[in-house]
């Protein structure tokens, strides 16, 4: 152990910490796992803590399957993220509340408290990691209680674990993550809480819950959306995946949104009947069905789940290029709900490669843990945020690359609409979008219509610049700044809007993104026609196409158009269009500071003036493969 520490440049802090209690490195995988049993044989396990006043808590329970674990917490409160857990405790400039700010004095006392508990343990874990990488990333450390390995298995496989034998001589962690559970009761009224303190040397992430959403996912992506700030780049928030058409054409497509608009799903198969048919849509007033035949579908090479990092080293022509940013993903299953929804990842979960770790599963010790059974919130509520980690590294064609993107789609949860019910999902199964207005779309990023992944789902809210903004430690310009340089430089890849859920009065799922992904990449770089497309009077919603056709058939226009939809029609069209055009008015005052980039600021002032498609094509001109 002291070879161990002697190799390492660790912050006083961890050195108290570990002088004062037993620390355990992991010296592989499989060691992280059994840690995550507490080392018995026992196939069931309670991380619990004894809370003053309050007694025993058990914070969630961990079942041994015989594909990995599967951890389920007590309070279904804790099975999704808070949109609310993060404040900054620091003097750095930020637009994110302060930890003085919500509970009005300074985080220090608590800062202390925190590294007094951990050292106080009966035995601690500390993992280093790479956080984005080895190549690119920065070197990292959690520091866990013993009992809740759990938490770092996770962490170790969603990032780069560093086994005890492979640390680097001299590591020099720049970031550090203490998890300490019991604080959540203690210190925040038992909600969620992570603290972000950024130092001129260490990131300093505090966690006061155990499910590793708002920490362990989004807090190393905290670290990454900080540091890259500081060089004038940025982690995007989206999933990626290489296209290769019956027709051998090869077409990148990355596709961004707000939490649950369709970054993982874009990386599954369309999903099927026995039959082979395809399930385009269900009317939910008619209750009509539409299905589309498709012969063959296209072979898909998933790049990123995610988190896709796009450093200037990186850039080296007119198309972004980008790399994943992780080295497992949090797959989100809650839309597999039998067997043979998704047989790809139905496989790769139950005969995986290695254990894996299962969160809101409802799996019995020694069973199988199987990803359609979702565990209950209340009787006949089942979790809406199941979810699995696994290593990129189980995918059969995954390998960690460098690619150039084609496509830039952002997704939208967009609830039912009709003339008895108008509401915002006026947008087509795809439109076409200039770089400028792609870009107010990644200022305003709506969450969405029933979004599974947070606590908060009601009403339209935005999840703020890129998407990624929640896990932002900085101020919101310079994000926004930063996504602006990055489209003007790369005038080759195109822009796509792609609604999920519902279409009008169509209850599609995710069958239109994976329709559109089909589409777009058996057209490739051809052009547009002149009677493809049609500028939309909404002129957020750029481009409608006018036609789409699929092995040689036409899919019904009222898919492409939604106002053409008997069920929707023009008056409630114009309602739901109007709701979109004010949800943006609102959304991007917030940008109007005077270090907007003056680019960005022509654009905005140009949404606020009532500016047509054509005045935005003037703005940041289209590319040559327009």
């Amino acid at each position: 152990m002291e070879s161990i520490f002697s190799g390492m440049n660790l912050p006083e802090e961890l050195m108290y910490i570990a002088e004062k209690t037993k620390v355990t490195f992991a010296k592989d995988r499989d060691d992280l796992f059994s840690l995550s049993m507490g080392r018995k044989k026992a196939d069931y396990y309670e991380v619990y803590y004894n809370i003053p006043n309050m007694g025993k808590i058990v914070e969630c329970t961990v079942a041994k399957c015989k594909n990995g674990i599967a951890v389920n917490y007590t309070d279904p409160y804790m099975r999704r993220r808070d949109p609310e857990c993060m404040v900054i405790a620091d003097d750095l400039p930020t637009d994110k509340e302060t930890y003085e700010q919500r509970y009005g004095k300074s985080f220090e006392p608590m800062r202390e408290e925190t590294i007094e508990w951990l050292a106080q343990q009966k035995e601690v874990l500390m993992m280093p990691f790479w956080t984005g990488g080895p190549e690119i990333g920065y070197p990292s450390i959690v520091v866990v209680p013993a009992n809740a390995a759990f938490f770092a298995t996770s962490l170790g496989d969603l990032q780069h674990f560093i086994p005890s034998d492979e640390i680097p001589e001299g590591f020099t962690p720049e970031a550090v993550m203490y998890v300490a559970p019991p604080f959540r009761h203690t210190h925040c009224e038992s909600k969620q809480l992570v603290v972000h303190r950024r130092g001129e040397k260490i990131h300093e992430m505090f966690a006061y819950n155990l499910y590793p959403g708002p920490s362990a996912k989004k807090g190393a992506y905290s670290v990454l959306l900080t540091k890259g700030e500081a060089d004038n780049w940025t982690t995007l928030h989206t999933s990626a995946v290489k296209v290769t058409t019956p027709y051998e054409n090869i077409f990148t497509i990355m596709h961004e949104g707000a939490s649950g608009g369709g970054k993982s799903e874009m990386l599954e198969q369309i999903h099927r009947y026995p039959d082979g048919r395809i399930k385009l849509g269900i009317n939910t007033e008619t209750k009509e069905e539409f299905f589309l035949e498709l012969a063959e579908n296209s072979e898909l090479e998933p790049v990123a789940d995610d988190m896709a990092m796009a450093p200037p080293q990186f850039q080296n022509g007119r198309k972004l290029v980008i790399t994943d940013a992780e080295n497992g993903w949090f797959l989100r299953v809650d839309h597999i709900t039998h067997y043979g929804t998704e047989r790809q990842l139905e496989e790769l979960t139950i005969h995986p490669k290695g254990p894996m770790v299962f969160y809101n599963i409802d799996a019995a010790p020694n069973s199988t843990a199987l990803i359609w059974e979702h565990k209950m919130d209340a009787p006949g509520k089942p979790c809406p945020n199941p979810r699995v980690v696994i290593p990129r590294r189980y995918f059969p064609t995954t390998p960690n690359e460098k690619v150039e993107v084609d496509l830039r789609s952002f997704g939208v949860r967009t609830p039912p609409t009709s003339k008895d019910s108008p509401n915002y999902a006026v947008i087509g199964l795809m439109h076409v979008l200039s770089p400028s207005i792609a870009w107010l779309w990644r200022l305003v990023a709506p969450r969405g219509h029933a979004n599974p992944s947070i606590t908060t789902t009601e009403g339209m809210s935005s999840e703020g610049v890129g998407s990624y903004w929640p896990f932002c430690t900085g101020r919101m310009v310079d994000q926004a700044n930063i996504l602006l340089r990055q489209i003007v430089a790369t005038p080759d890849t195109r822009y796509a809007l792609i609604p999920n859920q519902n279409i009008g009065a169509y209850k599609v799922g995710f069958t239109s993104e994976w329709v559109a992904r089909e589409y777009m990449a058996r057209r490739g770089s051809a052009k547009f026609k002149d009677d493809e497309l049609k500028a939309n009077e909404t002129a957020i919603l750029g481009y409608n196409l006018t036609k789409m056709k699929l092995d040689g058939k036409r899919l019904p226009r009222e898919f492409l158009d939604v106002r053409l939809q008997p069920e929707v029609g023009e008056e409630a069209y114009n309602i739901g269009a109007k709701m979109l055009v004010d949800f943006f008015r609102q959304e991007l005052e917030k940008f109007n500071t005077p270090d907007l980039d003056p680019l960005g600021r022509q654009i905005i002032d140009a949404f606020m003036d009532g500016a047509s498609v054509e005045d935005y094509n003037k703005l940041i001109p289209c590319g040559s493969i327009w």
